[in-house]
């Protein structure tokens, strides 16, 4: 196996183990609260604190990326992740919790978006869309396995948190075996308007590209934050609400690999137009056999297979319509779009509940993906033209 496979394998192992620190707790902290009478809005508003420190540290992290290389950058975020995981036994307070998931939210963005970067920058065209799928599968293996530490706060509440920083630490330790490399360098972001100036450059040419990761995780975000909800006051059986979640992550699973390839094989555009027109479809039947259990549970494993590599096909498709130079900066606007797309899911998904009480919830979801499918038709296509004729 050549060095270049060695660094990959790597990089997926440590996107997987971070994948399970986030997955741990989402489910964890918010028992955890729950049981010590934190209201159900401040438990969610300390969810958002990873998602807030991803939009703090997204227009300063490019900078010490082209300066100092991808390793460094790996390094520091996910030193600061485990970090930060170790230090949650130490006291249990809402504010002190909030600012170490705001500390794991800037070190796992690092993280993301140094390894994101690499991976993208040295896959070749033809191999593009199966490397970043295995970046989302593992991501995704991680996110799901991660909940499985939540039992283990009957033993004692540090235990999970203990768990989880050492894994990170061992795969931290793998980080140092790498050689780093520097982004491509044509570009001085000698200044913060400059950096601004990158980021109006590479929205130019991948705007389409970043409605993906937006809408994976308003996707991701509003079944996990505002469907409970919705199920509870709709007398939608609460017990089964875990089960079709955990089986739209199995979907994505399944299918994240198989997406990967046939969007290398078939292109990006045509690939993302079928199944999110697929998963309209999916969450529209949802929304009409919502009742039962075996219907709900069909149609979120559908779902899944279909829309759940959303993100990942989204980053293969940035990479295909930016400019080489651009990739850091391409990568950095994905993160943020899918922070947005997180922050405003429970947001609109409430609000939606409160007002419209009388319409199902997954015409939300159905209504938007239709919406990112005909974008997709209408100007996708054009942006590949322009990037051709620009690059002949």
């Amino acid at each position: 196996m050549n060095k270049i496979n060695v660094r990959f394998w790597i990089l997926v192992s440590i996107v997987a183990i971070s994948g399970f620190s986030q997955g741990m707790l989402l489910p964890l902290i918010a028992i955890i609260f729950e049981k010590n009478g934190v209201s159900p809005s401040l438990n969610g508003f300390n969810a958002t604190a990873l998602y807030i420190g991803i939009l703090l540290v997204s227009p300063f992290m490019e900078r010490p990326l082209r300066k100092y290389g991808y390793k460094p950058v790996i390094v520091w975020g996910g030193g600061l992740v485990a970090i930060s995981l170790a230090l949650f036994p130490l006291w249990k307070t809402f504010w002190f919790w909030f600012a170490l998931r705001l500390l794991i939210g800037i070190g796992d963005h690092s993280l993301h978006f140094a390894t994101q970067t690499w991976i993208t920058s040295s896959s070749p065209a033809e191999k593009r869309g199966r490397n970043i799928s295995l970046y989302g599968l593992f991501f995704g293996i991680g996110f799901a396995a991660g909940p499985l530490m939540t039992p283990l706060v009957t033993v004692t509440q540090s235990l999970p948190f203990i768990i989880s920083s050492i894994l990170c630490l061992i795969g931290w330790g793998f980080v140092f075996t790498l050689k780093n490399e520097l982004p491509e360098q044509t570009v001085n972001l000698h200044s913060f308007l400059a950096t601004i100036t990158q980021f109006k450059q590479a929205f130019k040419y991948g705007w389409v590209a970043f409605l993906l990761p937006f809408t994976y995780g308003f996707l991701e975000s509003c079944l996990n934050g505002s469907f409970p909800v919705y199920a509870l006051r709709t007398n939608i059986n609460v017990s089964n609400v875990s089960l079709v979640l955990s089986v739209f992550a199995v979907g994505s699973i399944i299918t994240q690999l198989p997406l990967g390839m046939l969007s290398d094989q078939y292109g990006r555009r045509n690939v993302l137009i079928i199944v999110l027109l697929l998963g309209f479809l999916s969450f529209t039947m949802a929304s009409f056999v919502e009742h039962s259990f075996i219907g709900l549970f069909i149609a979120f494993l559908f779902s899944g297979m279909v829309v759940g590599s959303t993100f990942s096909l989204g980053i293969s498709f940035m990479t295909d319509l930016v400019p080489r130079f651009l990739l850091p900066t391409g990568n950095l606007l994905c993160g943020i779009f899918y922070s947005l797309g997180s922050l405003s899911g429970p947001i609109i998904g409430g609000l939606f509940i409160r007002f419209f009480q009388h319409v199902s919830f997954f015409y939300i979801i159905s209504t938007m993906l239709l919406i990112v499918t005909f974008i997709i038709f209408a100007f996708a296509k054009k942006t590949e033209v322009r990037l051709e004729q620009q690059n002949s």
